[in-house]
């Protein structure tokens, strides 16, 4: 089966919901490793769109293996109406709407800070729409020192348009799929059969209430998640996929744990906010 006859197929499936088959390929040659210097990199969303020296320092002279950059999207993105932090035993919901500028005035303002960084980048995209996505990622091929590309997805988003995501942007940058624990087993291994480079965990979501009852939607951090997100991890390392740990890691013993039992690497996001807490 031919590339776009599958494509085309996976598409035909969103809308008629007939059964589809799949044809399991080997990856195709990659023009660039997935090699990470030290098993440690930021999340997404947690250090900015670009390195900052004075971001190490605050965190005591942090080393990174690669910097992830805050998730960009194909148009420009404002914050939400109505941001919020609001805690819980052992974290915190935090509502921001992933403010970002658009993938060509972040290319504009970024790609010259990306090129002289010593750092790997790794470019975190949200890629609600394949064919937007594919889009983005033929536009980062062309940038010097974008070492990968992250692919994040809205909530409950179908199995099927993840993997015509990856079919359609197969080509020279590695890909990453940030999937939530639920997906991470079940649609995990696919995605590494079809040609992704490796699977990362991503912020679970969740719901609060505020103080004048609004229910308020969001991304979900703190070390009450290390448990599951390190059992998960587990799980994935045995059955041989590449699986960076993140999600929870507040510690050096717990990035520890995540490469203890299998972890390519730890992402560490709002643990980075924290300077009192070492790596």
């Amino acid at each position: 089966m031919r590339r776009v006859d599958r494509v085309a197929c996976l598409r035909a499936r969103l809308f008629t919901c007939l059964p589809v088959y799949y044809l399991l390929t080997f990856p195709p040659d990659m023009k660039r490793d997935l090699y990470f210097s030290k098993p440690l990199m930021n999340a997404a969303g947690s250090l900015g769109f670009a390195p900052d020296p004075r971001d190490f320092e605050n965190l005591g002279g942090l080393q990174l293996g690669a910097f992830v950059t805050n998730p960009i999207s194909l148009r420009p993105r404002q914050p939400t109406a109505q941001p919020a932090v609001l805690k819980y035993p052992g974290g915190f919901l935090l509502h921001t709407g992933l403010p970002n500028p658009g993938i060509h005035a972040a290319l504009k303002k970024y790609s010259a800070k990306w090129s002289r960084s010593d750092l790997p980048i790794i470019v975190h995209l949200m890629a609600d729409r394949p064919e937007e996505t594919q889009q983005m990622a033929r536009m980062l091929e062309s940038h010097e020192n974008v070492m990968a590309v992250e692919l994040g997805f809205a909530p409950l988003l179908a199995d099927d348009i993840i993997l015509m995501t990856l079919e359609m942007c197969l080509g020279e940058l590695p890909l990453i799929f940030s999937l939530p624990v639920e997906q991470v087993l079940s649609l995990g291994p696919r995605l590494m059969q079809e040609g992704a480079q490796a699977i990362s965990v991503s912020a679970p979501r969740g719901s609060l209430t505020m103080e004048d009852g609004r229910l308020t939607t969001g991304r979900l951090f703190g070390p009450a998640l290390f448990p599951q997100t390190l059992r998960i991890v587990e799980s994935a390392a045995k059955l041989g996929a590449p699986i960076i740990g993140s999600s929870g890691i507040y510690s050096k013993q717990n990035a520890d744990a995540m490469l203890s039992v299998g972890a390519l690497a730890v992402q560490v996001d709002a643990a980075l906010w924290n300077p009192t807490l070492s790596f």
